[in-house]
Parts: C-alpha cells; sequence; structure tokens
C-alpha cells in the first residue's frame, strides 16, 4: 500500500474522523519537525498526519522547519503527501470556503531555507520544478471530488509570501499582475522539499478570506476561522473521498 501523508495547515490542526494508532517522534539532520506524526486510518485507510503549525498552531509560517517535516515524512516511507493549505482568494470566483487545486505556484518568500542540496555534494543539483505539483495526485483529487460531488476549482497559481503579516492591497494587484490566482504563506519551499525528495505532493487550499483589496470587511482572524470552519469540513469530505484511490 502506497504510504499516504497529509500536512495539515491553518484550521487543520487535527482530522475528524481520524483513529488514532500511534504516534511517531522522527528526529533529523535538520532539526524538530512541527510535531510526531500521528498514524492513524481514516475512511478504512492508513495514513499518517503532521500539523504543520504544530498541534497548538503556535508556528508561524516563516518560522515552520519544513526541511524536518518533510525529511521525516521521507523518512517513515511516505510517497505521496496531500498539503491542505490556508489561502486568501485573489480571483473574482475564489471566494471564501471555496477549495482549489493549484497547478502552478509563484514565490515570493524570503530568508527561508529551501533547498537539502548545500553541503557535501559530490555535483550541484538541480530539481525540474516546471510543474511544481504531482500531477497524478492532483488529478486523483478533482476525480475524487467529482465523483463526490464536492466543487473544487481544478487549477491555480499560488502565490508564496513571507508573513506572518498579510499583504497589502497593492501588494496583492502586483501580484494578479504576475498572474497569481490565491496567495498563501505556507506553499513554499514545501512543494520545492518535496519534489526534492521525490515525494508526490499537491495542495488542497482552502480559501479563508478575499485577499487584501478584494473585498470591503476588515481582516480579522475571527472572520478568517469563521470561513475555514466551512471550508475545512468540504476538505475533510474530499479527503475521505481520495484517500481510497491513493492504494
Amino acid at each position: 500500500m502506497t504510504k499516504v501523508a497529509i500536512i495539515g495547515g491553518t484550521g487543520l490542526t487535527s482530522l475528524n474522523g481520524l483513529e488514532i494508532i500511534g504516534r511517531e517522534i522522527i528526529q533529523t539532520p535538520f532539526g524538530e519537525p512541527s510535531g510526531p506524526l500521528v498514524r492513524g486510518n481514516l475512511a478504512g485507510h492508513q495514513i499518517y498526519f503532521l500539523p504543520r503549525h504544530g498541534a497548538a498552531h503556535t508556528i508561524p509560517p516563516h518560522r515552520i522547519n519544513y526541511r524536518a517535516n518533510i525529511w521525516a515524512l521521507k523518512e517513515a516511507g511516505i510517497k505521496q503527501v496531500i498539503a491542505v493549505n490556508a489561502v486568501g482568494g485573489i480571483r473574482e470566483d475564489m471566494q471564501p470556503g471555496v477549495l482549489i487545486i493549484p497547478d502552478q505556484v509563484i514565490d515570493y518568500t524570503v530568508s527561508r531555507t529551501s533547498t537539502f542540496f548545500e553541503e557535501g555534494l559530490k555535483q550541484v543539483v538541480h530539481i525540474d520544478f516546471t510543474e511544481p505539483y504531482c500531477e497524478t495526485l492532483r488529478k486523483n483529487i478533482i476525480s475524487a471530488a467529482d465523483s463526490s460531488s464536492i466543487s473544487v476549482i481544478k487549477e491555480g497559481t499560488y502565490a508564496a509570501t513571507q508573513g506572518p503579516r498579510l499583504e497589502t492591497a497593492a501588494e496583492v494587484n502586483r501580484l494578479e499582475k504576475d498572474g497569481c490566482h490565491l496567495v498563501g504563506m505556507t506553499g513554499m519551499p514545501e512543494a520545492a522539499l518535496a519534489r526534492e525528495q521525490e515525494l508526490c505532493y499537491a495542495s488542497i487550499s482552502v480559501v479563508a478570506n478575499l485577499a487584501a483589496g478584494r473585498g470591503t470587511e476588515d481582516l480579522t482572524m475571527e472572520m478568517i476561522e469563521r470561513n475555514l470552519n466551512e471550508g475545512m469540513e468540504k476538505v475533510r469530505q474530499l479527503l475521505e473521498a481520495v484517500i481510497p484511490k491513493l492504494d
């Protein structure tokens, strides 16, 4: 059976319906992961779960040890990774609660360690990142959504920003001009590190709010949490639908 892991973001620090079998603490050469890997059964299938921001949601996006997280998943024998990301919607149809399966990413982050290939190399390593998400896994997620009548937007360009502050309206205008459709803080370097470790990686992005300048409401954590409650329930349904397809 192909080992599958879910990386949970804001709004998904635990997974309802997951029957926990155990927890694995994995030491890495890059420090501590965000927490132990939770091993359990979801929809009758064994998966691993890792809360990206820690179990108590205390690790901000720019302080996440992305290398340790990905290394730990690889060490556990994971082959496929579904990342769940809370995002802001830039494009008009990306309203709060909508699910998006992005197919491209633009990295605007700074000062994040973004590669495993730094020291002790026999030669310089360059990965092919033309298609940053695993297309096989993306298609499986989309197929599961279609068969379960779960509405998703099937493509979009994810803008990965530094955080932890939200963007200005002018910054979002720039992102839109660059061709971005959604904006979040955790999509990179996670996707690139997964590619370096040859993991099949894809994202289910949940719109938590309209991006800055795209709505009339002030952006507050209370509003974001309210929108995520609705969106994450659909994420859980989608995960239960797609996990059986990954065997």
